[in-house]
């Protein structure tokens, strides 16, 4: 249960900080909650957003168009600001090529929701 929570703070710094991913600490959180204590596990479904981000998740309905958007702007404001820091040209590479294949998974392997009015 204690996991659960640790990644409760991770989803939330997810959800602060730029590139870096928040659902995905919420999804693993709701899987500790399951095992460890089913009551925070309906609590963390409860939650307006991330309960909902979860169970879309759960079902197979994957992530709203917008926040594909959002997603692959913040990777790529991630590795364009911090590709500059990087000393060595073959880590840059390597990074530019990490933050590609974020990009590329989340256009292409996750399902687009699209929401109807």
């Amino acid at each position: 249960m204690a996991l659960g929570f640790v990644l409760c703070v991770f989803g939330l710094l997810g959800l602060i900080l730029p590139a870096f991913p928040g659902t995905v600490w919420f999804i693993l959180a709701a899987a500790a909650f399951s095992r460890g204590d089913p009551r925070w596990e309906a609590w963390l479904l409860s939650r307006p957003v991330v309960g909902t981000l979860v169970a879309d998740y759960r079902a197979g309905r994957g992530m709203p168009l917008r926040a594909k958007w959002i997603a692959c702007a913040s990777i790529a404001l991630a590795v364009g600001l911090s590709v500059p820091r990087i000393p060595v040209l073959a880590g840059q590479v390597a990074w530019v090529l990490v933050g590609l294949a974020g990009v590329l998974f989340i256009t292409l392997r996750v399902p687009t929701r699209r929401d109807t009015p």
